[in-house]
């Protein structure tokens, strides 16, 4: 089936006052008339206008529409871009019918070596998301950005939760449990009930809170370079630079440092899929604000795709290896570094039967791991990944 079925034309209106040749818009192909060959792109963008997950409804129907205004008038990044927009999905005529189309339309791009940019819709679509790598037959890490962790089971009122806020419970639910890793950036502690970070510490899960975020933005990188998937809900930014959401807060990230952490995604060669949630058009300012730092998110996170540098051969010369001894168990930690990009990577050895059925991982880490390693510490990232693989 074509998932051209699937998908209405970008409405002309979007950019008809981009004129310049150098633009993103001329230089990404748009389903206006004829469907895209997805095929032989490397990144399709997917409008998304399902609202019904969420409490605060029909403004989100022109979420994409207005990122894209901002986006295309933003000029081309490098690399030779081979970027389609497929068009804003068509919802199905239930929620879990939209769910449904999310997961054919991304499990069929990323079995094309596609990246799907999924923009707009309320959060819980990354349910669909996450869906689409259950035909892989590999355990997957997910990565979510979000003022909120969303596994929400009771509410005070009598009003039943909606689905954009229990969507986590319903990924780690999933069966099949194709679930390895689960990591959560930027939750606001007065947000968020506290026994939820210690529930996810239990699953041997991270959840870094909005300080540690702030504090440096750079520690985020292996976190980042640990993921699969990524499912960005807006309410991670402050409302000074992103006021187009519902539950927008005047505390978080800022418009620069979510730049960033879409650089860092998109440079990350094992990432397949993005998506961005829960703007709405009907909150943001009379400047569009929150659709343009979404629009230069989305470059940024383009750009960081197009300056991958596929470098995880870790028996060439394009890598440093250090063995660092301790005093106990176990008794050598393996690290890599990368000589040009300067990222590091740790071997962990795993159980016999692992879920992995490896007998070693190597994740990414960063110079920090390998300096408490070489003062006899284990790292908590080795001994957090040893117990997930257990």
């Amino acid at each position: 089936m074509s998932l051209s079925l699937f998908f209405r034309p970008v409405d002309p209106t979007v950019s008809e006052w981009v004129s310049q040749q150098n633009t993103v818009f001329k230089s990404v192909e748009v389903f206006t008339q004829e469907f895209p060959n997805y095929a032989e792109a490397d990144i399709a963008l997917i409008g998304l206008s399902e609202h019904r997950g969420g409490e605060f409804d029909e403004g989100m129907e022109q979420a994409a529409d207005a990122v894209r205004k901002a986006f295309y008038r933003l000029k081309k990044g490098s690399g030779a871009y081979k970027v389609v927009d497929l068009g804003n999905m068509v919802n199905g005529h239930s929620l879990e019918e939209t769910y449904g189309r999310v997961r054919e339309v991304c499990e069929t791009l990323i079995n094309y070596q596609t990246f799907p940019v999924l923009i707009g819709g309320s959060h819980d679509l990354d349910y669909g998301q996450y869906q689409a790598y259950e035909t892989l037959e590999k355990l997957i890490s997910v990565l979510a950005v979000d003022a909120f962790i969303d596994i929400e089971r009771t509410q005070a009122t009598e009003q039943p939760l909606r689905p954009n806020q229990h969507h986590l419970h319903q990924i780690l639910m999933h069966d099949p449990n194709y679930l390895l890793h689960y990591s959560h950036l930027g939750y606001q502690s007065y947000l968020v009930d506290d026994d939820v970070p210690s529930l996810l510490n239990k699953f041997y899960f991270d959840s870094y809170r909005l300080g540690l975020v702030n504090q440096s933005i750079a520690t985020m990188e292996p976190v980042l370079r640990g993921a699969d998937m990524l499912s960005f809900d807006i309410s991670a930014i402050r409302s000074a630079d992103a006021p187009g959401h519902a539950r927008t807060q005047p505390f978080g990230m800022t418009g620069q440092e979510a730049c960033q952490l879409c650089w860092y995604a998109g440079h990350s060669e094992r990432l397949t899929s993005a998506g961005f949630y829960e703007y709405n058009p009907d909150y943001d300012d009379e400047r569009q604000t929150t659709a343009a730092v979404l629009a230069v998110m989305i470059w940024y996170l383009i750009e960081g795709y197009y300056h991958r540098t596929y470098e995880e051969n870790f028996e060439s010369n394009d890598f440093v290896k250090y063995l660092v001894p301790l005093s106990s168990a176990p008794e050598q930690i393996t690290f890599y570094k990368a000589k040009k990009s300067e990222k590091w990577w740790m071997e962990v050895p795993t159980p016999p039967n692992n879920r992995l059925r490896e007998r070693k991982s190597i994740v990414p880490c960063d110079k920090a791991d390998y300096e408490m390693a070489t003062k006899g510490e284990i790292p908590d990232r080795w001994i957090q990944t040893q117990a997930r693989y257990s």
